[in-house]
């Protein structure tokens, strides 16, 4: 496991494949870790890829580095703990896959800064909430549609 200081955090995580491959930053959701991808990452690093996996913020052994930093889930901040990764360890763009609080991160880095993600995988769809509108029921037929 390596660690990096990125924006607010010290991010462990794993790393795998050549420097020089395709960058693929895999992100896990809520409860899991790294080990989601398992069963993925030699496939992707068969395939010549650099395939990072970190600890999202509040996970295993990855920490704030301040006493002050609040410890927030919110999706915005999820992204930018991403942004902040991808900087610490010169990434410029990357391939971003993830589900849950990890899919969150990925598609608003793609929505945000397009030209960071060279390419969008997530599980359960676009991930990004209208967030005070999380809680209003939506119309019956599209509830029904659902």
């Amino acid at each position: 496991m390596k660690h990096v200081h990125a924006g607010v955090l010290d991010v462990a995580f794993d790393e795998q494949g050549p420097s020089s491959g395709t960058s693929a930053l895999l992100l896990h959701g809520f409860p899991y870790d790294v080990h989601a991808y398992d069963a993925v990452i030699p496939r992707l690093v068969e395939a010549g890829c650099r395939v990072i996996t970190p600890y999202l913020r509040g996970y295993g052994p990855t920490r704030s580095l301040f006493d002050q930093t609040p410890r927030s889930g919110q999706q915005a901040v999820l992204a930018h703990d991403l942004l902040a990764l991808m900087d610490a360890l010169a990434i410029p763009n990357a391939v971003l896959a993830g589900y849950d609080w990890g899919g969150r991160a990925a598609c608003i880095v793609a929505a945000l800064w397009p030209k960071r993600a060279r390419g969008l995988v997530t599980g359960g769809g676009y991930n990004v909430h209208n967030v005070p509108a999380a809680m209003e029921p939506m119309a019956p037929e599209d509830e029904h549609r659902l």
